[in-house]
């Protein structure tokens, strides 16, 4: 590869003479005039066991074309996805969450090793898009993030579905409150073909954010999969591309702290998923960045929560798209004086200047966006609780439709598996503030989200009686009174795994604390006794994410000493 191949990039300066890659080059099939063109690899999550990935291979077909439209090289390659739809409430939740961090640690693998000048990640489930963007700031050379969209909604006796409504079903038939036909229905209709879970859940939430932090083209998130716009968006990619080698344009001068700040704004405003808060903090140590919970907690404050969209509301992403999409809410935003709008994009303008040519959100011609005046609720629906439950900090999703304060006994499930036991048996009762602990990072391992207990208390008419708490997570699907990323985890002997079924618990989000109402001196005795149990793993992949994860307060991330 000539020197000429690495002529835009910050970081591809040193000189690359080597024949056998040349010679390999050749055979693939480039030619001589190909040799002095970037190249630029494009990451494909596409697989076709899921329906949020099982179209990306083709979506990268025709970002490949639009890179060859404007004279370089694509070269697509894949990596791994899971399906969190598929695994919640199974052990198979368990590799969730530390496949992000493959994604990011393969994109980085291949990009690195091949010497590429640039990256475009298409991605579609919840953790493929973190991990991307991991990847693009630890390489740190031009890269562009393209979403491959939201599901539509699926239909069944004249009501809109999607994924929670499959879960939400589980508990109706525990209750008795679903037919035999009804709960098929539900379950055979609710996902109706290719597209991420279409609520504003963890996929559209990082989607979205994404958007707003300036990795993606403008409309990306809001471009179901299924709509012309995506095609389109892909083979817009190349200009996109050849526009950032040129001005050498680089993720690291899109990430900034100005830009996270945007990130998160766009995740308050929209009720977005608690997931973020895990993956903020994550891509912020990948970017050098400093982010903590006390600056989400800073962005909850000030941003109200302004859209009715699932799961706490009732409008899916695709009636974005109607209203004007993300640009439009973020212009609105903007205008406000919420949003930085100094912020590089990859369009290789500003925030601001992208705004501009966005569509006016139209208060009186749509019902999914507040204005900030009449919020769904004043501040932001993520509250970062602390107390001698959560020393460290926890993550709960307050949308304020639940109330602020809960008050309850403790109903203890060392298991996840165990509440829905319990839900079909009748042991869960109102006022229960139920635990699930053993299910952090280390603990689960893999820190499995909880969509499907919190859906089945949902169908099971308990969402508004109990509360939940847990050293796991939860999907973006969630609502409920919930608060979740509890640490330290139960596995490192944290206060979650010392508590006893009975006891007093109180989730207070007006002074954010989470607080057992036993002693000091009983907690100490109760530590005293604990026994630090066996890891789950000690080898294979959950081996080693188990050795070197670090806490749900620090990201979840696993490249850290």
């Amino acid at each position: 590869m000539a020197t000429e191949l690495n002529r835009f990039s910050k970081t591809l300066t040193q000189e690359v003479t080597n024949p056998a890659a040349q010679a390999m080059l050749y055979g693939i099939g480039l030619k001589e005039e190909d040799m002095a063109k970037p190249q630029i690899g494009i990451a494909s999550t596409g697989y076709e066991g899921n329906p949020c990935n099982m179209h990306l291979n083709g979506l990268s077909v025709y970002v490949k074309q639009g890179i060859t439209a404007n004279n370089m090289v694509g070269l697509i390659f894949n990596t791994i996805g899971v399906s969190d739809g598929m695994t919640n409430g199974n052990d198979g939740m368990r590799y969730s969450l530390p496949s992000r961090d493959i994604i990011a640690d393969s994109i980085e693998t291949v990009v690195a090793a091949q010497w590429y000048d640039g990256v475009i990640a298409v991605v579609g489930c919840d953790k493929n898009m973190p991990g991307a963007v991991m990847a693009m700031a630890r390489l740190d050379r031009p890269a562009i993030m393209v979403y491959g969209g939201t599901i539509r909604s699926g239909h069944y006796k004249g009501q809109k579905l999607d994924i929670v409504s499959a879960f939400e079903a589980l508990g109706k038939k525990f209750a008795n409150n679903i037919s035999d036909e009804d709960y098929k229905g539900v379950i055979q209709n609710s996902i109706p073909g290719q597209g991420a879970c279409g609520g504003m859940y963890t996929a559209n939430t990082m989607a979205a954010s994404i958007e707003a932090m300036g990795l993606s083209l403008p409309f990306s998130s809001s471009y179901p999969a299924t709509h012309e716009g995506k095609q389109e968006e892909c083979k817009k990619i190349g200009a996109a591309m050849k526009n950032l080698l040129e001005l050498n344009i680089t993720p690291r001068d899109i990430i900034t702290k100005k830009s996270l700040e945007n990130a998160l704004t766009l995740v308050m405003a929209l009720g977005g998923s608690t997931n973020a808060a895990l993956h903020f903090l994550a891509i912020a140590r990948a970017a050098d960045l400093p982010l903590t919970l006390d600056d989400i907690q800073a962005i909850s404050n000030k941003v109200p929560f302004i859209a009715d969209l699932k799961p706490s509301g009732k409008y899916f992403m695709e009636d974005i798209l109607a209203i004007g999409g993300v640009p439009a809410v973020m212009k609105y935003l903007y205008s406000k004086g919420m949003i930085h709008g100094d912020c590089l994009t990859v369009t290789g303008k500003t925030l601001a200047e992208d705004l501009a040519e966005a569509p006016d959100l139209n208060f009186e011609n749509q019902k999914i966006i507040f204005p900030l005046e009449t919020p769904i609720k004043e501040s932001g629906h993520i509250q970062i609780l602390y107390g001698n439950l959560a020393p460290t900090g926890s993550v709960a999703k307050i949308t304020g439709k639940e109330g602020l304060t809960f008050d309850g006994e403790a109903k203890i499930c060392e298991h996840e598996t165990e509440i829905i036991t319990m839900l079909s048996k009748g042991e869960i009762k109102a006022g229960h503030v139920v635990v699930i602990r053993n299910a952090g990072p280390k603990g689960g391992p893999g820190m499995s989200e909880m969509l499907k207990p919190t859906s089945a208390v949902m169908g099971a008419g308990l969402g508004d009686k109990i509360a939940l708490i847990t050293d796991g997570r939860f999907s973006g699907g969630t609502h409920g009174f919930v608060v979740g990323h509890i640490t330290p985890e139960a596995f490192d002997g944290g206060p979650i795994a010392l508590v006893k079924d009975g006891d007093r618990i109180t989730i207070d989000a007006n002074t954010r604390q989470l607080i057992v109402h036993i002693s000091n001196e009983e907690m100490a005795e109760r530590k005293a006794a604990w026994i630090q149990p066996e890891p789950k793993f000690t080898k294979g992949m959950l081996g080693r994410y188990i050795r070197t994860v670090k806490s749900a307060s620090e990201g979840c991330v696993t490249d850290e000493a």
